[in-house]
């Protein structure tokens, strides 16, 4: 330790004598360590809601987390440059710095969702508006976490002049133990009891009243008279916005969905997976299921979707089903559709939209009450943890309604290694039908999963159905990088070994029959699918992700 009267080095604040604290040293330490503690969690939180909020509204979540964390380790870098400025001022900006970040951080989420809520579909200038926001939250809550560590070092050393080694060691450690109560409380509290608006602006009111405190209670002495009152009507401002806020966030959030999503949202759910929202379905209006902000349903093309997905792979063997997601129970219904299923095994790892799909009259009219046919049995599991227990050979056909292949949550859903486990499941003669995105907008993704599949054994027939004639459905559908859902969905129809089944799409005629290129042309058209022609090779992506 370091006679607290011994001389500082140049360039350190020439305090003449440790600081007049109401309490002991040992506990003004500590209240400062649980300061940082404090302000750890609180800046994580901004972090994580940044991020969450980036994915929801904007998509892509590996590239908007990549942006909003580089942004704000940049910054942060920057705002401890800044502080040293403050050194000698270190309580009063403290105090201030924490007054800000409440303000800014608290009210981030609100002013992001508002911006894409009413000005996200200006375009021109304005088209990267909600990107160009998110930066500048980013970059503007860096800057003040950043500025913490330095001002909060300078208070601990206000208590008690100690090596800059041990004191660093004090505060990281506060503030790492800090960052992951606050990593940890963000989805697992915050999100499903709160919410992102109410959970930014519940974090914002303890940021302020925890900052405040600790200077207003501790180290008041350090202070002028001037600036002790003015902290204090800030801090009181702010908490005064956060509650306004707060108390109009259902509000405020039932209007920017209505501004999002149109406005015959009737349901907004955050299930223990994401959050699911439900629109039209009522009335005779079409419904439009959307999850996480991508429309997932849309009312005018879902029988499209459904039977281009399902029926082609009937034209088989399909006494014993399988679906893996479809947790909306629409591709079980078009299976029920056909007499000579026996049993269908559905795999959903979304226990909330499993519920709404029974009990909410719009989405259970639309799937025909298919989980009240005694065929259909559920299992709440990963598709991917499920498959490594399943029988071998037990089923007849497989079909993958699952999330788009280009959101990278759903990476997996996609590799070679599920492919592998689908085929094992698989019984001789088998078909396996997959999502796989869509063919105009990705054709690189949609190619990668053709590739895969040949990767575990299976051969292909690659084929598409357009969507409705309007080209797209409303909706902030990000995962195709639009603002309406993708133009068209591409599709695979697999079996195990060398030869690719054709997809027919009338599963209730006198008996199968194998379709030439002409005849699919033919027979399909009414229907609106097309055969997607074959790359070379070369063209294709690797198979793994």
């Amino acid at each position: 330790m370091i006679d607290s009267h011994a001389p500082v080095s140049s360039g350190a604040p020439p305090w003449a004598e440790p600081a007049r604290l109401p309490v002991e040293p040992g506990t003004g330490r500590f209240l400062v360590l649980a300061c940082v503690f404090v302000c750890a969690a609180c800046g994580l939180v901004y972090e994580l809601e940044l991020v969450a909020f980036a994915s929801y509204l904007i998509g892509d979540s590996v590239t908007q987390a990549s942006v909003v964390l580089s942004v704000m380790v940049f910054a942060m870098g920057i705002g401890s440059l800044g502080a040293k400025r403050l050194r000698w001022h270190a309580a009063v900006g403290f105090g201030a710095i924490e007054t800000a970040l409440a303000l800014v951080g608290g009210c981030s989420a609100m002013a992001l969702y508002a911006v894409f809520a009413w000005t996200g579909g200006w375009g021109g200038v304005w088209a990267d508006g909600p990107r160009c926001l998110l930066v500048g939250f980013s970059l503007a809550i860096g800057l003040l976490v950043g500025a913490e560590v330095p001002l909060l070092m300078e208070l601990i050393q206000r208590i008690r002049r100690q090596d800059a080694g041990g004191a660093v060691a004090d505060l990281f450690a506060a503030d790492y133990v800090g960052a992951l109560v606050g990593g940890l409380a963000f989805p697992f509290v915050l999100l499903p009891f709160l919410g992102q608006l109410t959970g930014a602006l519940l974090t914002g009111s303890v940021n302020v009243v925890a900052g405040s405190a600790l200077v207003l209670g501790l180290f008041r002495r350090d202070l002028t008279r001037r600036a002790r009152w003015t902290l204090l009507v800030a801090g009181l401002a702010v908490l005064g916005v956060l509650a306004s806020a707060a108390a109009l966030a259902g509000d405020f959030e039932a209007a920017a969905r209505r501004a999002v999503y149109g406005p015959d949202v009737r349901v907004a759910a955050q299930t223990d997976v994401q959050e699911v929202v439900l629109a039209g379905g009522t009335d005779g209006k079409p419904l439009d299921l959307f999850l996480d902000g991508r429309l997932r349903v849309g009312g005018r093309d879902e029988r499209r979707y459904h039977e281009a997905l399902v029926h082609p792979a009937l034209s088989g063997p399909h006494r014993r089903v399988l679906i893996l997601g479809g947790g909306d129970g629409l591709a079980a219904r078009e299976v029920l559709r056909d007499k000579g299923v026996a049993r269908v095994d559905v795999v959903e790892l979304d226990a909330g939209l499993v519920r709404l799909a029974r009990r909410d009259p719009g989405l259970s009219a639309l799937n025909a009450h298919a989980y009240d046919d005694p065929r259909v049995h559920l299992t709440t599991a990963d598709a991917l943890s499920w498959l490594r227990r399943a029988p071998a050979g037990r089923y007849d056909v497989v079909l993958a309604d699952l999330p788009d292949p280009g959101i990278t949550a759903s990476t997996k859903l996609y590799s070679q290694e599920f492919y592998g486990l689908t085929r094992r499941v698989l019984a001789p003669g088998g078909r396996l039908a997959v999502h796989a995105g869509p063919v105009i907008a990705r054709p690189r993704v949609f190619w990668t999963v053709a590739e895969t599949l040949r990767a575990a054994g299976f051969s292909a027939t690659p084929y598409r159905v357009l969507g409705h004639d309007s080209g797209f459905a409303t909706g902030p559908d990000r995962s195709a990088g639009t603002s309406g859902s993708p133009h068209d969905w591409g599709f695979l129809l697999a079996a195990p070994g060398p030869r690719a089944p054709l997809p027919r799409l009338d599963p209730y005629g006198p008996r199968p029959r194998t379709l030439t290129t002409s005849d699919l042309r033919t027979d399909v058209a009414a229907a609106r699918i097309t055969r997607v022609p074959g790359l070379p090779p070369s063209t294709l992506a690797h198979p793994r992700y």
